[in-house]
Formats: structure tokens, sequence, C-alpha cells
């Protein structure tokens, strides 16, 4: 693997580190669910480019292991609450380390398909791998976040707070 690539590997993996750290500070919004996986869902566009191309079996199961498999373990550690009249994401200790395993896991095996598959179809194999694990763990994560605002939308009509109805 080429020194630049593990160095904007790392880079992109403390970007997503410091993003999640602070994600748990602020209150969860639809916009903040939904926009990641739309965002990401452009890179989609590489495919008009034809060496970027794969085969579609390929493609069906890299997402498929992105969405069945490596999305688990960010859906178990990402966990929303009520607070006042706001719904948060619950910081979970695990989810560092998750994010770090998934890393190691990620560099390991785009060594190894590198061996078999060039570079840019490499590329494109993990692409489809991490648009299945991300769109998964965000429309886990959408649902929750309606449940909880089906849930409190009676006591947070009538002004009441989760806090009050604890008593």
């Amino acid at each position: 693997m080429n020194t630049w690539l593990l160095v904007s590997s790392l880079i992109g993996g403390a970007l997503v580190m410091a993003y999640r750290v602070r994600e748990t500070t602020r209150p969860v919004t639809t916009r903040k669910i939904v926009i990641p996986p739309l965002g990401m869902s452009t890179g989609f566009g590489m495919f008009a480019y034809a060496p970027t191309r794969i085969p579609a079996l390929w493609a069906v199961t890299a997402f498929a292991l992105g969405a069945l498999v490596l999305s688990y373990p960010l859906v178990k550690s990402s966990r929303l609450h009520v607070v006042g009249d706001a719904v948060m994401l619950k910081r979970s200790r695990a989810f560092l380390w998750i994010i770090l395993g998934l890393f190691a896991l990620r560099i390991a095996a785009r060594s190894y398909v590198e061996q078999y598959v060039d570079a840019i179809q490499t590329g494109a194999i993990f692409f489809v791998l991490a648009f299945g694990m991300i769109l998964t763990w965000r429309v886990r994560m959408y649902l929750e976040f309606r449940k909880l605002q089906r849930d409190a939308q009676p006591v947070l009509r009538y002004g009441a707070t989760s806090a009050a109805l604890s008593d």
C-alpha cells in the first residue's frame, strides 16, 4: 500500500472520530442523519468512468457485507435518547474502538484485495462496501429517531420534559 494512501486513511479515520465525538454534544435532527448517505451517494458517479466499473456480483457482495456485517457494530454502539426536548446521541466508549477496528480491517482487506484487482476497482469495491455499511447504520438510526420523536410528541406538545415525567 502506498504511504500517501495510508496517511490519507489515517487522517480520514481521525476526522471520523473527531466528528463522532462532536456529534454527541448536539441534538440529532433528520437532516444530520440523512445528509451523510445522500452526500456519499454522489460517489456512485465514479462508475461513469469505465475503469472503475466492477461486476454486479462484486458490487452486491460488497454492499451486502457492509450492510449486514460491518454495519452491525455501528448500529449496536449508536443509541439515541431524549434529553429535555431534544433527541441526543449517547456517547459510547466502544464506538471509538469499533471505528479503529473497522479501519484496521479495511486497511488489511484492501491490501489483500489489491493483489487480485487493480487499485481503481479496489476503491470502487470498498466504496460500495462503505456505502452499504453507512446506509444501513443511518436508516436504523433514523427509524430509532422517528420512534423517539413519536413517543415524545405528546410530552413535547404539552410543554413537559422527559425529566418531569420520570418523577
